[in-house]
């Protein structure tokens, strides 16, 4: 049980933070005007007229064909030598 003892400062530090962040970020939380918000969101929301969207780019190479599939694993045959 002693060694658990070191883990209590940081335990500690880990309290006070929040609680130190907990207070200082409920001044910051008043409310919101709803028009300025609206007109925020609007903003937010439209396109750019100026600003075109590219055509994704291709593959620098081709797709190799498909193989026909039998249903039947086939080995290579190899040359006789």
């Amino acid at each position: 049980m002693e060694i658990l003892f070191w883990l209590v400062p940081s335990a500690v530090v880990t309290v006070v933070a929040m609680l130190w962040v907990a207070w200082l970020g409920r001044e910051g939380r008043g409310e919101v005007d709803r028009e300025v918000a609206v007109r925020r969101l609007a903003t937010a929301l439209e396109r750019d007229p100026r600003r075109r969207r590219r055509p994704a780019p291709g593959y620098a190479a081709e797709r190799p064909a498909p193989d026909r599939s039998t249903g039947v694993a086939v080995r290579p045959s190899r040359r006789a030598s």
